[in-house]
């Protein structure tokens, strides 16, 4: 029978020549495949000047519709259009998006959802009022506008 011997000391040092090597990887890694959207307003913004402003804290349960003069207006007209993400719709898809954005949370923030809407303040009231209906019917009944600081008073 052969004895084993115990090893009386463990060896304690880590070669750390590769971590910078490694390092640079994961950020090269994470440099390529993250991916930075901006959106691209397709409608005029002329955002409206508030009196009163509230900071909202968690921003993932905003969704934004923006309301406007299309931009290209030899394509889409001179009537104001809605923009829902990168795409322009109509009052009556509205609902579908409204659910697409609360699938996109978890179960328990699906009721919380924010709708952000960025009218242009040339638009009338009656697009205005038709989204407004079209969001009750999606049950999205948190609905802020967006503005631009505050006014001075002079």
């Amino acid at each position: 029978m052969s004895k084993f011997k115990k090893k009386t000391k463990a060896e304690t040092n880590i070669p750390t020549s590769a971590l910078p090597d490694i390092i640079f990887m994961l950020l090269f890694f994470f440099m390529v495949t993250t991916v930075l959207r901006e959106q691209e307003i397709l409608v005029e913004q002329k955002i409206p000047q508030a009196t009163q402003l509230q900071k909202i804290q968690k921003k993932t349960l905003i969704s934004y519709l923006y309301v406007g003069q299309p931009k290209n207006t030899s394509l889409y007209g001179s009537e104001p259009r809605i923009q829902a993400n990168d795409v322009l719709i109509n009052t009556t898809d509205i609902v579908l998006w409204v659910n697409q954005q609360k699938d996109a949370l978890s179960e328990a923030e699906r009721d919380q959802i924010w709708i952000s809407l960025k009218a242009d303040r040339d638009v009338k009231m009656g697009p205005i009022s038709d989204i407004q209906f079209e969001l009750r019917e999606a049950d999205a009944r948190k609905l802020m506008y967006a503005s631009v600081g505050k006014v001075e008073n002079n």
